[in-house]
This record gives structure tokens, C-alpha cells and sequence, in this order.
């Protein structure tokens, strides 16, 4: 990552960090510079995250764990959208076949995708999903059935739903999850 565009990035995170403080109390923004100057990997897969709009934002973490960042955005990533949940469910399309899947996308960015109880605790901090729907992390069980799960947040209630790991919507994306 260049120069100029590693401190670009640093400064809209800090910018992030300063304005929704409540996402995490008792970090300090000199501490997340730090550990994030010492690791191009995160930093590259924080670029990942804000270029296709996750907004990522630090949303806990201790010094043993170390720093957990998240999307943070209003919405599913809009750069994250119309993709299935795995390979196994992109190779099953025979027709109309999405650009990718949700699963592949976050391993090529580096990033994780939340499991039900991530999720549950993201919309602890504010509303997420109102208008779109994420993917997240599909237990073996369900995914060998054919299946994957995606959650959103409506009528103020998080709800947890599932669907054919092969299909993908224009509103649903993912989130994703990195520890730094």
C-alpha cells in the first residue's frame, strides 16, 4: 500500500473511531494506530473492507485477543452484494451465475464472516441490516443440507433466516470481521 493512501485510510478510520466512540469504550485511537502501523496485512484488508463500503470501525477487543474491527456500515456493503454464500453453491448455478460468493470474497480480503452471535452483538451498537440482509458464517450441519444463513434487523428485532446456499440477491451482502 502506498504511502499516501495508507494515511489516507488511517485518517477515515480515526475519523470513524472519534465519532461513534460507544462502539468501543476504553480503546484508545493511539493504541489502534499503532497496532495497525506494525501489520500491512490488516491494513490492507482494512482497505478492502472501506473500498467496497463496509466502513469499518473497531468494535472491541483487549491486548491478549487483540483488536476486533467490523463493517460498520448502515447497510450490507453495497461493493459485497448479489453473491451466493461458497464456491460449492457458485458451481452449482448452472444459469445466471453471480459474480462470486460471500465465503470467497471475505477469505480473498482476509476478513471473517460473522457467525449469528457476532452479528447478534454488532446490532447491540447501533442498526444494522434495516434495508438489506448479510450473509453470515453457516454451521456444517445446515451448509451439508444445501443450505446457509443470512440475517437482517427489522420491525427492532435481529432475525436469523436461510436459504439455498446457491441463490443470491441485489440487498444481500456480508459482513465481515477482523482481528488485529
Amino acid at each position: 500500500m502506498k504511502t499516501q493512501d495508507r494515511d489516507k485510510l488511517l485518517q477515515t478510520l480515526k475519523a470513524r473511531f472519534e465519532a461513534n466512540m460507544p462502539r468501543h469504550q476504553g480503546v484508545a485511537w493511539a493504541k489502534v494506530q499503532a497496532r495497525l502501523e506494525t501489520n500491512p496485512a490488516a491494513l490492507k484488508s482494512l482497505h478492502a473492507m472501506e473500498s467496497t463500503g463496509g466502513e469499518p470501525d473497531v468494535i472491541g477487543g483487549d491486548d491478549q485477543s487483540g483488536l476486533l474491527f467490523c463493517d460498520c456500515s448502515a447497510e450490507s456493503p453495497a461493493g459485497r452484494r448479489s453473491l451466493c454464500y461458497d464456491r460449492e453453491a457458485l458451481d452449482s448455478r448452472k444459469e445466471n451465475k453471480p459474480q462470486g460468493s460471500a465465503v470467497e470474497a471475505a477469505a480473498d480480503m482476509g476478513i471473517e464472516l460473522l457467525t449469528e452471535d457476532q452479528y447478534r452483538e454488532l446490532q447491540q451498537l447501533g442498526e444494522f441490516d434495516a434495508k438489506t440482509s448479510s450473509w453470515i458464517r453457516t454451521p456444517a450441519d445446515v451448509r451439508a443440507l444445501g443450505g446457509s444463513l443470512f440475517c437482517d434487523r427489522r420491525y427492532g428485532k435481529v432475525f436469523v433466516y436461510h436459504n439455498g446456499a446457491q441463490s443470491y440477491y441485489a440487498a444481500r451482502g456480508f459482513r465481515g470481521l477482523l482481528r488485529v
